[in-house]
Parts: C-alpha cells; sequence; structure tokens
C-alpha cells in the first residue's frame, strides 16, 4: 500500500523513525529534509529543514526522547561539493518539535 507519494524537492527516501503520536518521520537523502508524515491520512505534516542535503536517518533521543538525532553522508562528494557542503557527514540535534519519539524495543541476547 503505498502511504505518501515523495514531493520532487523530496529526492529519495531513506532512514524512518516513529513517534510517540505513531507519525511517520522519514530522512529524505538529497532533499536535504526530514518529513513527518500521518500514515492514516497520507499527508505530511512538518518539515525540518537541514544545512546540507544529504540527509540519512533520523531517531529520537535524549532523557524523554523529545531531541531527534539526524545523521548525513558526505561519502562519494567530491572536494568541490564538499567545500560547498561544509555540514555534509556532521549529526544533527533538533529540539522544539513538540513531539516526543518512543524508547526502543530492547531483546535478551
Amino acid at each position: 500500500k503505498l502511504l505518501y507519494h515523495l514531493e520532487k524537492e523530496e529526492q529519495m527516501p531513506d532512514g524512518m523513525c516513529i513517534d510517540a503520536e505513531g507519525k511517520l518521520w522519514v530522512a529524505c537523502i538529497d532533499g536535504g529534509r526530514v518529513i513527518r508524515i500521518d500514515p492514516e491520512t497520507g499527508k505530511r505534516i512538518q518539515t525540518v529543514s537541514l544545512p546540507t542535503p544529504r540527509i540519512t536517518s533520523c531517531c529520537f533521543g535524549g532523557k524523554d526522547y523529545s531531541e531527534m538525532y539526524v545523521t548525513s553522508a558526505y561519502d562519494g562528494l567530491d572536494e568541490t561539493t564538499l567545500a560547498k557542503e561544509p555540514h555534509a557527514g556532521e549529526i544533527f540535534k533538533i529540539t522544539g518539535l513538540g513531539v516526543k519519539g518512543i524508547p526502543p524495543n530492547f531483546y535478551a541476547a
């Protein structure tokens, strides 16, 4: 079942996570953003723009899971592109989203 059709500027989906409200967060590689999608309506309900295009994954963390951590990539970028994208490869912490994540599931070994 198709949940959401990415807009052209969102590029491709990469890493994803779910928040405490059951909404899907999607890192948009080459789109420079993380988007929040309502899986019931199939609508994008929030966009967080980041200072580099190659956004690879997202997850919630912090004491109460109110912080989002977002990774980005720099592999495959030549020196000219890296000079234009100084934040490529960094990890970002986003606060103030107004939503929290859920604790991870732990499995016994």
